[in-house]
């Protein structure tokens, strides 16, 4: 297998893992395409490469730089945007892990707390609501506390624990 067919089975692969961690297949293509770029893209580079629209490019390129996936750079003498790919795994998993917080967690968290606002329980039907509200909230915080601590650590603290894990 070539290389060129390697990051062509790559890019489809990545295009189905990233519907499962939140992005739509065409984003996830442009991001695996822009991870095995040595150099800078522009979007006509990413329409021809991966043959879909401008339109397409161009909305999917915002949500990758809203993601901090990719970011947007300047070639001297060019007036066209290229856009270029963080490379470090670690980094890719924690703005994932960070953006999947925002939509997913956050928002449950926000309805917990709104549901558990009345306490004042008058029939058991109401205790026992409360009581599960406020077992999810107990648990959304306390995956709230992992997720922030999996985001802000750094690469070699992980892998210290997995490599301790094995042994």
């Amino acid at each position: 297998m070539t290389v060129e067919e390697k990051k062509q089975k790559f890019i489809e692969t990545w295009g189905v893992l990233g519907t499962k961690w939140g992005i739509n297949k065409t984003m996830a293509h442009i991001h695996a395409l822009l991870i095995f770029e040595c150099e800078p893209l522009c979007s006509d580079d990413i329409m021809k490469q991966l043959q879909i629209s401008r339109g397409n490019v161009n909305m999917n390129l915002r949500c990758l730089i809203s993601w901090e996936l990719i970011k947007g750079v300047n070639i001297e003498g060019d007036r066209k945007e290229y856009f270029i790919a963080e490379k470090d795994m670690w980094k890719i998993f924690s703005k994932i892990i960070k953006k999947r917080k925002e939509q997913e967690l956050v928002p449950l968290q926000n309805m917990l707390n709104e549901l558990s606002e009345c306490k004042n329980c008058s029939c058991e039907e109401e205790k026992k609501f409360h009581h599960t509200i406020d077992e999810m909230k107990v648990f959304a915080d306390k995956a709230d506390g992992l997720l922030e601590n999996l985001i802000n650590s750094e690469n070699s603290w992980l892998m210290k624990g997995f490599k301790m894990m094995i042994r």
